[in-house]
């Protein structure tokens, strides 16, 4: 999509990111940081990360990834991002900009990180088509995000509390179907581990996947 400037108002939420900042950080010590871990190891070459967040992933990255460009639609937690660059092992540019637009060129990149952003993108198509967009051909995707729950009752209550959760929590939609998205994206899904996890003692026990898929 070049480097033209996005209107990215929709996607402020001030409130809730300094929130996530402070809760994120002390989940990183608690098991998070392990699970970020788990997902990039083995990475390399160039790197797109959809959703930096406050930069939490960047010391996770291995050596031998040899850029990354980390997309990030929040002010506030591109603030936090932008100070966190300069201390990973890697070189990362953090740059303004949002998953169903992404700001590179096509087919440029080794890798794309999805790491809890797919809740809250507004549309999981779009991003997807994006992800496959900028990927070379065999080009790896690396996700670990939280998504609904596969017990009838417990999914029900996700969607009834779906509502209120968005606004209290950055437009995260805790009821989405990430798994099927990510198939159904054309995708190939070559390992998908799904686990119950809470990223604080006091946080709500939420199912997550993690894993990887290959751009064909």
């Amino acid at each position: 999509m070049g480097d033209l400037p996005q209107d990215l108002s929709r996607f402020q939420h001030p409130r809730f990111a300094r929130a996530y900042a402070r809760l994120s950080a002390e989940a990183e010590t608690h098991a998070t940081g392990e699970l970020r871990e788990r997902l990039l190891a083995g990475l390399s070459g160039r790197v797109v990360e959809v959703g930096a967040g406050n930069g939490l992933n960047f010391a996770h990255y291995p050596a031998e990834v040899r850029e990354v460009v980390a997309v990030e639609p929040d002010d506030v937690l591109r603030t936090y991002a932008e100070r966190a660059a300069p201390a990973a092992k890697v070189p990362v540019r953090v740059v303004a900009g949002h998953g169903g637009a992404l700001p590179v060129a096509d087919g440029g990149y080794d890798a794309v990180v999805l790491s809890l952003v797919l809740c809250s993108v507004p549309d999981q198509r779009a991003a997807l088509a994006e992800v496959r967009r900028v990927l070379r051909p065999g080009g790896e995707v690396r996700f670990f995000e939280h998504v609904r729950s596969a017990r009838p009752a417990v999914s029900l209550l996700q969607h009834a509390v779906t509502p209120l959760w968005r606004l209290v929590t950055g437009d995260c939609r805790p009821n989405r179907d990430t798994a099927r998205a990510l198939r159904d994206s054309g995708l190939v899904v070559e390992e998908c581990e799904r686990f119950p996890f809470k990223a604080l003692p006091s946080s709500p026990t939420l199912t997550h996947i993690l894993g990887r898929a290959r751009n064909p």
